[in-house]
């Protein structure tokens, strides 16, 4: 019996330094094999077709796994389908989130910043899927009236103009190998970049669409207002008709109308040229 009691207790020993020795790779197996729990994620619940993921995929809300909320590996990520880039405003709410998600587009640093609302209790985002979800899903800057949208890119991802994380020394750091000129009244900023041997850089409009930059470069006189056309950001010549507010500087809210070619006969533009 005592011989007996000598081999278990030896067989438990080996057991357990042969668990000790092994219990990594046993973990690496069960994982491979799919034994640890799936990851949970955060997802746009509401769509009624598609949903997006704090991952950055789209995909049908029935090919969601129920489980994790989390979209299958195999869908698109960080997809804009349907998204005007140069005025980050997209159709659809889920495809907004999705390309808002991206690295490349949405800085964490900068979207901790930014308020949830205007007043001056309000607190800030969490995360970025916070930023992402809460802005793709209501933005005040594109409707009109608050009761219609200007267009059906409705669904905006950009920074709010006067967010913290949208300050002048960001907003000249984004024109970095711009060539920033006023154009002569009626031209497009095609023509004026062109005339200086340059091209208009689309997407350096959005950096230029900002009161404080026009204001930098233009006299403003008149003011910095809000407007809607395809000429903007632009200043209103001074023999303008007084009904169009004569030396005032216009910006757009209607961002996705940002365009190269767009003219007006009583204004000059401020063009990106590169």
């Amino acid at each position: 019996m005592r011989m007996f009691n000598s081999w278990l207790n030896l067989f438990w020993i080996f057991l357990h330094l042969f668990i000790f020795q092994f219990s990594p790779r046993i973990s690496a197996i069960r994982k491979d094999i799919g034994f640890l729990e799936k990851p949970i994620c955060r997802n746009t619940v509401q769509g009624r077709y598609l949903l997006s993921d704090d991952n950055g995929r789209v995909c049908d809300a029935l090919s969601m796994d129920p489980e994790s909320g989390c979209c299958p590996g195999k869908a698109e990520k960080f997809s804009c389908h349907g998204c005007n880039l140069l005025s980050q405003c997209c159709n659809s709410y889920e495809f907004c989130v999705s390309c808002c998600l991206n690295p490349s587009r949405t800085q964490k640093e900068q979207v901790l910043k930014v308020k949830i609302a205007k007043q001056a209790t309000a607190g800030t985002y969490a995360g970025v899927f916070d930023f992402c979800a809460g802005r793709c899903r209501h933005n005040s800057e594109s409707v009109v009236h608050e009761n219609a949208y200007l267009s059906d890119f409705h669904h905006c991802f950009s920074l709010p103009s006067n967010s913290s994380g949208a300050g002048n020394t960001q907003l000249e750091g984004r024109l970095n190998g711009i060539n920033v000129i006023v154009g002569r009244q009626s031209e497009s900023c095609d023509s004026v970049c062109k005339s200086n041997g340059q091209s208009c850089v689309p997407n350096k409009l959005l950096v230029l669409n900002q009161c404080e930059i026009m204001q930098k470069y233009m006299t403003c006189k008149g003011a910095c207002l809000a407007s809607m056309g395809a000429d903007q950001p632009a200043e209103v010549v001074d023999d303008a008709p007084k009904n169009l507010n004569p030396g005032a500087c216009l910006f757009t809210r209607a961002q996705a109308m940002l365009s190269c070619d767009g003219s007006h006969p009583f204004t000059r533009r401020l063009c990106p040229c590169a």
